[in-house]
């Protein structure tokens, strides 16, 4: 019995137990975002996002809505966030991420701000445009500074013209001899709001930071007809001429395309066209200059690309709401992001080291202008008012463009009629 026993206790031993069953994997939370970083530099950019979030286990759905500064993609949003059904995150920057807010439809991401302690990390005007009702409802991803220009030193050398203009007199006497030399003065894209965007560094080189802030932010109806309007609207005709015949339409950054291709000298571009540049091989000093435009030395136009965060009821989603939040605004992410972008570390004290000289120069101007009232938000960025408001006077400042027979007087008539309704 003993024998038998043991028997059965030797054959039971020798009888692998079955495996068990392998736990299945944890699905993956799908992170659908909205954006509308479709140019070579941005897209790169991008990229670094999607990576950071699918290496934390959710599952990058791009939704990238090409063309119209953002236009097209905020079109886009609306018929989305209407029919109920948002993407999980956007691209949404100033004051519409109040509107947004007002409407019901954002989550508040304030425990990922204050573990985080964002209000210590942003500075305080950047962090202000982040809330609604107190509570952080974006995250903010980088400053671009939009009152840049941008030069190909070989056209200029061509031409001869020695150094950046500081002046928009000695803009036009450059841009005569690019002419002259055959190549394109200025490489402009004939859209709305690459209209608007030269438009409002025209008026800051001319009005100086103060009177930008009454006309372009506070609206203000003395300063929009004043005698110093009148001369920022002659300055900015003036630059039509300057342009090539093919400008009508043309994306920004096959404007800039042409300056890296050695076809044009100048462009008034935010620092998101230097992305392209770098995208190129091209290095400040070398392949290309930078320089505040005309006048705007110690002055700063600012637009803070960010994401708002749409209220949903699956946690999965929640969850990873807050580790797209934490991403954004990680050290590694900033440092990346804002290299390949053309911006700078919306972090306060961020390390700029590893950044290029035209960086490193706007991350100084960005400090100094805030200490000397010179930091202005971006109007036609959708920094400075309401987008209804913005997008009326942007469309004024269009026709005024376009229409070589519409006078100064008529135009200013119009920009005030824009910004009271």
């Amino acid at each position: 019995m003993l024998a038998t026993a043991c028997g059965k206790k030797e054959d039971v031993a020798a009888t692998p137990a079955p495996a068990p069953a392998a736990a299945p994997a944890p699905a993956k939370t799908s992170v659908e975002v909205l954006h509308y970083w479709t140019s070579g530099g941005e897209a790169k950019s991008a990229a670094e996002l999607k990576a950071m979030l699918e290496a934390k286990g959710h599952e990058w759905k791009d939704f990238a809505v090409a063309g119209g500064g953002g236009d097209n993609a905020m079109t886009v949003l609306k018929s989305r966030a209407v029919s109920g059904n948002p993407p999980t995150a956007a691209q949404v920057k100033g004051p519409a991420i109040q509107e947004w807010a007002a409407e019901g439809m954002l989550a508040s991401i304030d425990s990922v701000a204050q573990a985080e302690k964002w209000d210590e990390l942003l500075p305080k005007v950047v962090a202000d445009v982040m809330k609604a009702n107190g509570s952080y409802v974006a995250a903010p991803v980088n400053v671009h500074r939009v009152n840049w220009m941008w030069a190909n030193p070989e056209v200029l050398k061509t031409a001869g013209v020695t150094g950046m203009p500081k002046t928009w007199d000695e803009f036009f006497v450059a841009a005569d001899k690019i002419k002259k030399s055959g190549n394109v003065a200025l490489a402009h894209g004939g859209q709305n709001w690459q209209d608007f965007t030269v438009f409002e560094s025209v008026v800051l080189g001319v009005g100086g930071a103060a009177f930008y802030n009454d006309a372009l932010v506070k609206l203000d109806p003395a300063a929009i007809g004043s005698p110093t309007m009148t001369k920022a609207l002659n300055t900015f005709r003036k630059l039509k001429g300057y342009t090539d015949a093919a400008s009508t339409g043309r994306d920004w950054n096959m404007t800039t395309a042409m300056v890296i291709g050695g076809k044009a000298g100048f462009q008034f571009m935010g620092d998101w066209a230097k992305g392209e540049f770098t995208a190129a091989g091209q290095k400040p000093g070398e392949g290309f200059l930078c320089a505040a435009a005309p006048g705007t030395a110690n002055a700063y136009t600012f637009n803070v690309d960010s994401f708002i965060m749409f209220k949903l009821k699956d946690e999965g989603a929640q969850k990873a709401q807050a580790d797209l939040a934490s991403a954004i605004l990680s050290t590694e992410f900033q440092e990346v992001f804002n290299q390949n972008k053309g911006s700078i570390p919306v972090r306060l004290g961020h390390n700029m080291e590893k950044f290029d000289d035209c960086a490193k120069l706007s991350a100084t101007d960005f400090v100094e202008s805030a200490k000397s009232g010179g930091l202005v938000p971006s109007i036609a960025h959708g920094m400075a008012v309401d987008p209804a408001k913005a997008g009326a006077i942007q469309d004024a400042v269009t026709q005024f463009w376009n229409d070589d027979k519409l006078s100064v007087a008529d135009a200013q008539k119009r920009i005030a009629q824009a910004a009271t309704n």
